[in-house]
This record gives C-alpha cells, sequence and structure tokens, in this order.
C-alpha cells in the first residue's frame, strides 16, 4: 500500500515510460506521414472519436470502480482478522485455567502463536501468484524483487509451533486450514480436561469459526478472478481509441490552422504530438490503475499491506502474552507498506 500522500513521478515512470515512448514515436510518425509525405487523407473526422473516448471513459469508470470494491472487502477482511484475533488472545488467557501457573503460561503461548503462524501462513498463500496474475514491466517488477514481498518461499510455522505440528504441516496442501483446525482439536482437549467449561468453549469455538469465515471470503477473492469480459474488453477499447486518436486530432489542429492563417503551420499541425500523448498516458492509467487494483493480496504497490498488519497482530498478541523484547513494526521501504 502506497502511503505517500503525493505519487513521485519516479514512480511513475517506472509504470508509464514504455507507453510515453510508445505514444511519442507513434503520434510522431503519423505527423510526418501527414505533414511530410502529403498524406492528407489519412485524418479522421474527430466527432466518432469523441463519442469512443466517452464510451471508453465509462466502461473503465465501472471496471475501475469493481476493481476498488474488490481491494476494499479484502481490507475488510483483513480488519476483521485484527479484531479477531485480539479476540482469541484474550479468550485464550481469561478463559483456560489449569491449576498450574507454569501450564497456563505454555498453554497460552501454544494457542497464541499457533495463532501467529496461521495469519502468517494465510499471508503466504494469498501471495502466491495466479495464472491470471498481472505482469508489468522489468522496472516494476524489480521493485517488488527488491523488496523481497513476492513469491515469499518461508514458512510461517517455524518457530511458532512443535516440530510434530510443523513435520505435518509440511504435508498438508492448506497449512492454514489445519493451523485453525489444531486449534480446534486443543479447545475440545481443555473442554475434556475441564480447563474450561461449555460456555467458554462456546466461544473459543466462535472464534475458530470467524477465522475460518475470514480465510474463506480471502480465498474467494485470491481464487475468483476479475470477470475477464470487462478487464479484457476495457483494455482492446482503450488502445483502439488510443491508437486512433493521432488521426482525428490531425483534422482538429488542421482546422483550426487554416481558420487562423489560411493555410496548414507545420508547427501548429505538430501541437497535436503532445496533446495525442497526453491524452493517451491519462486513457491508458485510467486502464492500468483498474488492473492494478483487481487482485488485492499479491504484495504490489496499491495491494492489502498484509506484513504490517501481521506484525500489528504478533506485537499486540505477544504484548498480551506479557513478553518482552516485542517485534518492531513493519516499516514502509520507498513509501510503500506491504
Amino acid at each position: 500500500m502506497y502511503i505517500k500522500r503525493n505519487i513521485g513521478w519516479g514512480l511513475i515512470l517506472r509504470y508509464s515510460w514504455k507507453n510515453l515512448i510508445l505514444f511519442t514515436v507513434y503520434a510522431g510518425v503519423i505527423f510526418c506521414a501527414y505533414y511530410y509525405l502529403g498524406w492528407s487523407f489519412i485524418d479522421i473526422p474527430f466527432q466518432p472519436l469523441s463519442v469512443i473516448g466517452i464510451a471508453v471513459a465509462f466502461y473503465i469508470g465501472f471496471k475501475n470502480s469493481q476493481s476498488y470494491d474488490r481491494f476494499w472487502e479484502a481490507r475488510k477482511i483483513w480488519g476483521g482478522i485484527v479484531n479477531y484475533s485480539r479476540t482469541w488472545a484474550v479468550h485464550v488467557i481469561s478463559f483456560i485455567e489449569t491449576n498450574n501457573a507454569e501450564e497456563n503460561k505454555k498453554l497460552h503461548a501454544k494457542l497464541i502463536h499457533r495463532h501467529v503462524a496461521w495469519i502468517n501462513a494465510l499471508r503466504i498463500q494469498l501471495r502466491q501468484p495466479k495464472p491470471w496474475t498481472i505482469k508489468e514491466n522489468k522496472a516494476v517488477e524489480a521493485l517488488f524483487d527488491r523488496h523481497g514481498e513476492r513469491n515469499i518461499s518461508c514458512n510461517a510455522a517455524i518457530g511458532l509451533v512443535n516440530q510434530t505440528e510443523y513435520e505435518d504441516l509440511e504435508t498438508r496442501v492448506n497449512p492454514a486450514t489445519h493451523l485453525v483446525k489444531n486449534q480446534g482439536l486443543d479447545i475440545k482437549a481443555c473442554r475434556a480436561n475441564d480447563y474450561i467449561d461449555g460456555f467458554q468453549e462456546d466461544q473459543l469455538q466462535s472464534c475458530i469459526e470467524e477465522f475460518y469465515n475470514l480465510q474463506g471470503k480471502c480465498e474467494r477473492i485470491k481464487n475468483t478472478p476479475f470477470p475477464r469480459q470487462y478487464g479484457y474488453f476495457s483494455k482492446v477499447f482503450t488502445w483502439i481509441f488510443i491508437l486512433l486518436l493521432p488521426f482525428g486530432l490531425l483534422d482538429i489542429f488542421e482546422d483550426d490552422s487554416m481558420a487562423t492563417v489560411g493555410t496548414i503551420e507545420p508547427w501548429y499541425v505538430f501541437l497535436m504530438i503532445p496533446f495525442s500523448v497526453l491524452i493517451s498516458w491519462i486513457f491508458a492509467t485510467m486502464e492500468s490503475i483498474g488492473d492494478n487494483s483487481e487482485d488485492p493480496f499479491e504484495g504490489r504497490i496499491n495491494d492489502v499491506p498484509m506484513t504490517a498488519l501481521c506484525k500489528t497482530i504478533e506485537i499486540d498478541l505477544r504484548d498480551i502474552l506479557d513478553e518482552k523484547n516485542l517485534p518492531e513494526n513493519e516499516q514502509p521501504k520507498d513509501n510503500i507498506l506491504y
């Protein structure tokens, strides 16, 4: 998640430098063919082009709105994970009582540390790429590689669960699911040992149920691509408009030049190049914004900052356990919070 109020031009150029070069060369070639080669027939009336532009703008607006809804739903889900994680920790330390202070600490730590393993395992699973994941240019991809937040290969359960449980998790398809399952089994054992009563068991199992609900909601977004009829044709329509735009601007600047001086001034028609580049860049950027909001769990610049949220939860839960030497909050890198 980008946290600086204004986006720097260096970051903007990482995304758009190829397009800017392409738009400039394309408009320049059309201008040269029109003016120097005398191909006056290539200009087209701007009126139908303006209708296309309006339609494309509405289409992109709808796509961006729906893409943002996916991001905001994902952020609300992780807000629920933060809240229920704190609830889980408070329930564990206030409900479970073994009549042995040392045993209490061990059991509380086991259940809370396993929960920390769960949130990080879920984060790692959500960041694994899918076939439909957007691919950026090398300059942008290098930014993610430098920060080490893409395609994470570490196992979040190391050091947070015992060796036997860790080895079992290595064989599982969905480790996060089994971490929550193990929480339920331990709560069942606590009830059998009379460490908790029936009401307390119900409260703890309700938290576990909610963790499964929240995980399932995350997986629904992750495993359901943005409808391709909107994502794909938005790009097609945008590029049709961009490719036609310089021909329509020739018509506009030629008419204005003729009306002013009676002849076509080359410097005046030449203005169609920067205006064509500017308008094309605006439409291409609007379309790209929707693409970058479709999948909010990829660890990209505008995605949900799951690493920071996991660290916040871990700090809170370890503090509830009265542990010392708490980890530091996740810090932004290049104004990006992961």
